[in-house]
Protein backbone atom coordinates (compact mmCIF):
# COMPACT_ATOMS: atom_id res chain seq x y z
CA UNK A 1 0.00 0.00 0.00
CA UNK A 2 2.63 2.49 1.02
CA UNK A 3 4.31 1.51 -2.28
CA UNK A 4 1.27 2.20 -3.98
CA UNK A 5 1.10 5.72 -2.63
CA UNK A 6 4.40 6.73 -2.98
CA UNK A 7 3.95 6.17 -6.45
CA UNK A 8 1.08 7.61 -6.82
CA UNK A 9 2.24 10.99 -5.16
CA UNK A 10 6.01 10.68 -6.87
CA UNK A 11 4.40 9.91 -10.43
CA UNK A 12 3.15 13.26 -11.21
CA UNK A 13 5.98 15.11 -9.90
CA UNK A 14 8.43 13.49 -11.92
CA UNK A 15 6.23 14.63 -14.56
CA UNK A 16 6.19 17.62 -14.01
CA UNK A 17 10.21 17.64 -13.32
CA UNK A 18 10.21 16.27 -17.04
CA UNK A 19 8.12 18.83 -18.19
CA UNK A 20 10.05 21.65 -16.44
CA UNK A 21 13.39 20.55 -17.98
CA UNK A 22 11.45 20.21 -21.68
CA UNK A 23 10.15 23.57 -21.61
CA UNK A 24 13.08 25.10 -20.28
CA UNK A 25 15.95 24.30 -22.67
CA UNK A 26 16.96 27.79 -23.25
CA UNK A 27 21.01 28.70 -21.84
CA UNK A 28 21.30 31.56 -19.47
CA UNK A 29 24.25 33.52 -18.48
CA UNK A 30 24.50 33.24 -14.75
CA UNK A 31 27.12 35.76 -13.73
CA UNK A 32 29.23 35.60 -10.40
CA UNK A 33 31.12 38.88 -11.28
CA UNK A 34 29.10 41.83 -9.42
CA UNK A 35 30.99 44.96 -11.12
CA UNK A 36 31.00 44.09 -14.43
CA UNK A 37 27.91 44.71 -16.00
CA UNK A 38 29.17 43.89 -20.13
CA UNK A 39 31.40 41.01 -19.91
CA UNK A 40 31.78 39.50 -16.49
CA UNK A 41 34.63 37.74 -15.76
CA UNK A 42 33.48 34.90 -13.89
CA UNK A 43 30.00 33.22 -15.62
CA UNK A 44 28.79 29.99 -16.48
CA UNK A 45 26.14 29.85 -19.01
CA UNK A 46 23.85 26.58 -18.44
CA UNK A 47 20.38 25.50 -18.97
CA UNK A 48 17.57 27.23 -17.16
CA UNK A 49 16.51 23.76 -16.01
CA UNK A 50 20.10 23.08 -14.50
CA UNK A 51 20.10 26.05 -12.67
CA UNK A 52 16.90 25.90 -11.19
CA UNK A 53 17.39 21.89 -9.99
CA UNK A 54 20.55 23.13 -8.50
CA UNK A 55 19.10 26.06 -6.57
CA UNK A 56 16.34 23.27 -5.39
CA UNK A 57 19.26 20.87 -4.44
CA UNK A 58 21.12 23.72 -2.55
CA UNK A 59 17.45 24.49 -0.63
CA UNK A 60 17.17 20.93 0.48
CA UNK A 61 20.59 20.79 1.30
CA UNK A 62 21.26 23.93 3.53
CA UNK A 63 17.46 23.01 5.00
CA UNK A 64 18.62 19.81 5.88
CA UNK A 65 21.71 20.99 7.64
CA UNK A 66 20.22 23.39 9.27
CA UNK A 67 17.46 20.97 10.74
CA UNK A 68 19.67 18.71 11.78
CA UNK A 69 21.88 21.67 13.84
CA UNK A 70 18.60 22.48 15.76
CA UNK A 71 17.92 19.62 16.65
CA UNK A 72 21.85 18.77 18.49
CA UNK A 73 19.68 19.33 21.51
CA UNK A 74 17.08 16.40 20.78
CA UNK A 75 20.20 14.05 20.35
CA UNK A 76 22.55 15.42 23.17
CA UNK A 77 18.96 14.67 25.22
CA UNK A 78 18.28 11.51 24.05
CA UNK A 79 22.02 10.00 24.20
CA UNK A 80 21.93 11.02 28.09
CA UNK A 81 18.56 9.12 28.38
CA UNK A 82 19.75 6.36 27.28
CA UNK A 83 22.96 6.40 29.35
CA UNK A 84 20.44 6.83 32.16
CA UNK A 85 18.47 3.57 31.17
CA UNK A 86 21.42 1.34 30.34
CA UNK A 87 22.50 2.50 34.46
CA UNK A 88 19.13 1.95 35.50
CA UNK A 89 19.35 -1.81 33.35
CA UNK A 90 22.47 -2.09 35.24
CA UNK A 91 21.49 -1.49 38.62
CA UNK A 92 18.26 -3.54 38.59
CA UNK A 93 20.39 -6.26 37.26
CA UNK A 94 22.23 -5.77 40.05
CA UNK A 95 19.70 -5.56 42.46
CA UNK A 96 17.98 -9.04 41.47
CA UNK A 97 20.91 -10.81 41.76
CA UNK A 98 21.52 -9.80 45.02
CA UNK A 99 17.90 -10.33 45.98
CA UNK A 100 18.19 -13.48 44.55
CA UNK A 101 21.26 -14.62 46.66
CA UNK A 102 19.43 -13.16 49.99
CA UNK A 103 16.59 -15.31 50.03
CA UNK A 104 16.59 -18.67 51.51
CA UNK A 105 16.83 -21.24 49.45
CA UNK A 106 13.17 -23.84 49.00
CA UNK A 107 12.76 -26.29 51.82
CA UNK A 108 12.15 -29.81 49.86
CA UNK A 109 9.49 -31.49 50.87
CA UNK A 110 9.69 -35.34 51.88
Amino acid sequence: MIRFLKGLILLPIAVLVVLLAVANRQAVTVSFDPFSQGVPAFSLTVPLYALIFAAVALGIVVGGCGTWLGEGRVRRDRRAKSRELDRLRTETERLRVVANRALPAPASRA
